[in-house]
């Protein structure tokens, strides 16, 4: 069988090495360098950043800091009912890494709700990605729609994770 690897320019030679193996040899794509080194398809499809190798032709990129699973799914949670109204999150992974977390519902009926949330609900995201799980920190001051957060993402994760 053979394999193709979709890289850089300066993994040209790889790839002609690779198509001009037979099915049985093997071979290791010499190190791309430079920006979206590393991004590659093969059984998958990842993306890098940096220097990266295809040492490994069959699967995703391997490239340092890209993402090796190629599976981009987005989730949504259920929505959580708070003392102030709902919060429902939207959650993006490649594979099993959370790349991007966004809040869909939160409470906006009035000019309280629109103030507390319009700084709570980014650092709410920014701090799900960060930690990779629904165990972040209770915004000060935005306490139910914290708690709200949580349980939606929670409920998105436990969705992707098939439970």
């Amino acid at each position: 069988m053979r394999r193709a690897v979709v890289a850089s320019s300066a993994t040209v030679a790889g790839i002609v090495l690779l198509l001009s193996l037979k099915p049985h040899e093997a071979a290791t794509v010499p190190a791309a360098v430079g920006p979206g080194a590393g991004t590659g398809t093969g059984a998958g499809t990842g993306t890098g950043a940096g220097t990266g190798t295809e040492a490994d032709a069959a699967g995703p990129s391997a490239g340092t800091g890209g993402t090796a699973s190629g599976t981009v799914r987005t989730v949504t949670g259920t929505a959580a009912d708070t003392r102030f109204g709902p919060v429902q999150v939207k959650v993006t992974l490649d594979g099993t890494k959370i790349t991007k977390v966004e809040a869909i519902q939160y409470p906006t009926h009035d000019r309280r709700d629109q103030e507390i949330n319009s700084y709570a609900v980014p650092l709410l995201n920014q701090e799900a990605v960060e930690a990779q799980s629904a165990d972040i920190d209770v915004v000060s001051g935005a306490t139910f729609t914290s708690q709200g957060y949580t349980t939606s993402l929670q409920s998105a994760l436990d969705q992707a994770a098939g439970r």
